[in-house]
């Protein structure tokens, strides 16, 4: 639809409202509904939302070491404004329009996908069109919001038992679930070209379309909140949290990306004439990644669940490796044709922010290139978790957020501003970690010490 034609179903839909969201720098969605005179007013101007989105955690605890909103400044409104080529119909909610927003002016620094946003024109500038894709692992319950407090998050029912990867017939069992994410979804404009049950009781994977990299970001993070909405309605709890139990394999959200022309014509990680198909484009890019990684890893491990995770044995690295179609290492290069050659991240996980971890995957890439840096270190044969000659990544929050914030590399990649906010977050986070007493020290500790 043009922009007339979306005021025309704005004007028309019989609900009288609209829907909007804007994601928070844990990439949660906060949003309202507003009528649709209020919409009509916001077309040519902004709208304003409390900054607090900026000044809380994910479960709206205000933080106390951040300058850039708090009590000190009174949470005042900031300006956003809605982008309407994001618009969309929910199919689920009677086919009412919905839209994304952004920040703009000075809450842009902070943003996330503002920060995306600045990172794509670096992209343009130098002549690359950057193509991504997110993919998603997660888990599903049978279980609701209030049951899963009243059981204390224990001893929660999976969707299915057992450990079915690939598994048709666990896919008949709840196909009413895998039937309404798959077309719902793609009704919403986050067409899923894969779905499929993971190793795990109740686990699916899903693989979002390839597309321009905004878009994807956009797509990956309406994908989350989407599929938690279906789920609800079915009496399903999704939750993308990275590592879910000690005992199961990790929830990954691995990032597919490759770099064309600015025709779109070209992919310039191709190169027919090398022995392994990658251009000297690509390996640039991926030496970036190598290289950047230990100075961003909070934007594609932003939890303390994160790094359960990113451990030995778990289907997700740990060291600062690549190899071409191997999963055991940081980097998994796929060569495998002029259309479909591109670069697999498999660090990161389902608990991202898209924006930022897209971001982060890009800006890397960019700065190989940009540096030339050589891809000098020879691709890992075997397993990924025994190769150390190029480093390994930090172990938790504490220690990634050390390094992002001391780091002339992230600041060069997104500014000062930006990494001065994002890593008071996570310290705010770590802190909160640090002060609670677990399950695991009460048995552990309670009786014997």
């Amino acid at each position: 639809m043009n922009h007339q034609e979306i005021i025309n179903y704005v004007n028309n839909h019989p609900s009288g409202k609209v829907k909007l969201a804007i994601a928070d720098i844990d990439g949660v969605l906060r949003g309202k509904y507003i009528s649709k005179q209020k919409f009509t007013s916001l077309l040519d101007g902004d709208l304003g939302f409390c900054d607090v989105v900026f000044g809380w955690d994910m479960a709206d605890v205000c933080y106390d070491n951040v300058s850039f909103t708090g009590w000190h400044s009174g949470y005042p409104d900031a300006k956003a404004k809605l982008d309407l080529s994001t618009f969309r119909k929910i199919p689920w909610e009677n086919d009412i329009p919905f839209f994304l927003a952004e920040f703009i002016e000075s809450a842009a620094e902070i943003c996330p996908r503002n920060l995306l946003k600045r990172v794509i024109e670096d992209a343009d500038k130098q002549g690359f069109k950057p193509f991504f894709s997110q993919e998603f692992e997660w888990f599903n319950f049978e279980e609701t919001p209030v049951s899963i407090h009243e059981k204390g998050f224990q001893n929660l029912r999976p969707l299915t038992p057992g450990m079915f990867g690939y598994s048709l017939l666990r896919s008949s069992f709840r196909n009413d679930f895998m039937t309404n994410i798959f077309e719902q979804l793609t009704k919403f404009d986050v067409p899923i070209e894969g779905l499929h049950t993971e190793t795990g009781p109740g686990v699916y994977e899903a693989a979002i379309t390839y597309s321009d990299i905004l878009s994807a970001a956009d797509r990956a993070i309406l994908f989350k909140t989407s599929v938690k909405e279906i789920a609800n309605k079915l009496g399903i709890m999704a939750t993308f949290m990275a590592k879910f139990n000690e005992n199961l394999p990790g929830c990954s959200g691995h990032v597919h990306q490759s770099l064309w022309d600015s025709s779109e014509k070209t992919n310039l990680f191709y190169d027919e004439n090398t022995p392994n198909n990658m251009s000297p484009l690509m390996e640039n890019y991926m030496a970036g990644q190598l290289h950047c990684l230990p100075h961003i890893l909070p934007m594609v491990a932003p939890t303390i669940n994160s790094y359960k995770r990113l451990v030995e044995g778990a289907w997700a690295p740990t060291t600062l490796t690549w190899a071409v179609d191997n999963r055991t290492v940081a980097l998994r290069a796929l060569p495998l044709g002029k259309k479909s050659c591109r670069l697999e991240t498999r660090v990161v996980g389902s608990d991202t922010n898209p924006y930022l971890a897209l971001a982060a995957c890009l800006a890397a890439g960019l700065y190989g290139i940009r540096h030339q840096l050589k891809l000098n270190q020879p691709a890992t044969v075997g397993n990924g978790y025994l190769d150390i000659s190029n480093g390994i990544l930090p172990r938790n929050l504490h220690e990634a957020t050390h390094a992002m914030k001391n780091s002339d590399v992230s600041k060069e990649l997104f500014g000062e501003i930006f990494v001065q906010h994002f890593t008071q977050t996570r310290d705010w986070e770590w802190r909160q970690h640090a002060k609670v007493v677990s399950d695991w020290e009460l048995k552990r500790y309670f009786e014997i010490v």
